[in-house]
């Protein structure tokens, strides 16, 4: 992550109303929740070591497999898990039917890189159980990603959230908005009518007069009349420097 994004992500949300019942945990504290799982699925005879670099994988669809039978290279190595050929399927609340087999469409799972630090998927896979996370809505980006968790969980044998994937806006050029330094920043002033703009855009068009209210107003309304029935499956709104005081 850029430096100093985490700080402007947490402002950007309070900005917006977000609110939270607790400190902010970050994943860096959570080093031996993540450990602990890598020690289940090492008692299991799940994982292995990869000593693959970013840049020997770059322009694979899928990890080829290269050091199932054993690091190739010694020294600094990754963990990953070993995955089987089979279909994982759920439905999601949004996008509907979704089936993938791990094994054809990414290969072996990265859970810890090789610098020791967890990968997004064993993060996100433990952070979701021990914190009881029964529903999680995130962008439709991530559909893909969804499996492999649901593989890691099982794996874990961890409960399974409903998931609900809404469509992602992007920047100009199809690029997803992300924490980066080309990304497109929200304008500081008015977040009341680019929080109404993008309910609009998600099925549930606010009152008019709610732009001009406080935050907490919008929320309120917003949670009342919020159905994933009513969020599209996909969004056609390139964002960019001249369109984003839409948002």
């Amino acid at each position: 992550m850029v430096p100093g994004a985490a700080a402007r992500i947490q402002a950007t949300l309070e900005r917006f109303g977000f609110e939270w019942d607790g400190p902010v945990t970050r994943q860096s504290d959570r080093i031996e929740y993540y450990a602990a799982a890598l020690a289940r699925l090492e008692l299991a005879g799940l994982l292995f070591d990869c000593s693959c670099s970013r840049r020997e994988l770059e322009g694979a669809a899928r990890y080829p497999g290269t050091c199932r039978g054993g690091a190739r290279r010694t020294g600094a190595a990754g963990r990953r898990l070993r995955v089987e050929p089979r279909a994982i399927s759920f439905r999601d609340r949004i996008q509907g039917e979704f089936r993938q087999d791990v094994a054809a469409a990414s290969g072996d799972i990265l859970l810890q890189r090789r610098d020791g630090i967890p990968a997004y998927v064993l993060a996100v896979v433990v952070d979701d159980a021990e914190q009881g996370v029964s529903d999680v809505v995130r962008g439709a980006d991530l559909l893909d990603d969804t499996a492999r968790q649901i593989y890691l969980q099982e794996a874990l044998r961890l409960p399974r959230p409903r998931y609900a994937h809404v469509p992602a806006l992007t920047e100009a050029g199809g690029a997803k908005l992300a924490k980066s330094r080309r990304s497109v920043s929200l304008e500081a002033g008015h977040p009341q009518a680019q929080l109404s703009a993008v309910l609009n855009l998600l099925g549930i068009p606010p009152p008019a007069e709610l732009a001009a209210t406080e935050m907490a107003t919008i929320w309120g309304w917003a949670l009342r009349s919020w159905h994933t029935a009513s969020v599209p499956r996909r969004l056609f709104l390139p964002v960019n420097a001249d369109s984003r005081s839409r948002l």
